[in-house]
């Protein structure tokens, strides 16, 4: 059993072209004794999900992290496709089926936009946290824990060599964080 581990499910449609998260995920293969590493789109290159498998995946990990670019204010489309074939009713949800309920989830984003247009008075008018609002009541309507979000902003306005390794690092102390926690919380 990994639950120990942090699972994170990366979706990135192109990930060897991704500037944040192909740097996220190279910081995280140091560091596989932390994390479980699920990319899915190169498990499903087909966007054929084999639905018993990842389920499987959720349960045997008490942490899970959605790490994705912002697509559209969203979520890039193979995680959608996640979100709606494996939280399925019986499994996810339903009286007495919440089989996540308890987990942790959290949210692993990178955003092209600079986080000072992430606000009321800002280009968009409306936070991050407002905008991931769908994933939170999604989790928790699950019955999961919504974990604080990790994001690095402005990607596409350039990002230096050092602020991206920099951020890196501060992503790998968010998991490392809650390891730490998960690890002095009583079962």
């Amino acid at each position: 059993m990994n639950s120990n581990k942090i699972l994170v499910i990366v979706t990135h449609p192109d990930i060897h072209k991704s500037v944040v998260n192909n740097r996220w995920l190279q910081e995280l293969q140091k560091n596989t004794d932390l994390v479980t590493i699920h990319q899915l789109h190169e498990q499903y290159p087909d966007g054929r999900i084999d639905v018993a498998a990842e389920q499987k995946l959720l349960l045997e990990h008490d942490t899970i992290i959605l790490q994705f670019p912002f697509y559209w204010f969203s979520t890039p489309p193979l995680l959608k496709q996640w979100q709606d074939e494996v939280l399925t009713h019986g499994f996810a949800y339903g009286r007495g089926t919440e089989k996540l309920a308890g987990k942790r989830i959290g949210v692993a984003v990178s955003a092209g936009i600079k986080a000072v247009d992430y606000n009321q008075n800002g280009r968009y008018h409306y936070t991050l946290e407002e905008l991931l609002r769908p994933l939170r009541v999604t989790i928790e309507y699950i019955s999961a824990e919504y974990l604080p979000t990790f994001a690095c902003y402005g990607v596409e306005h350039g990002i230096s060599d050092a602020d991206l390794d920099a951020n890196a690092g501060q992503y790998l102390q968010y998991i490392r964080e809650l390891a730490a926690d998960h690890c002095c919380v009583a079962d």
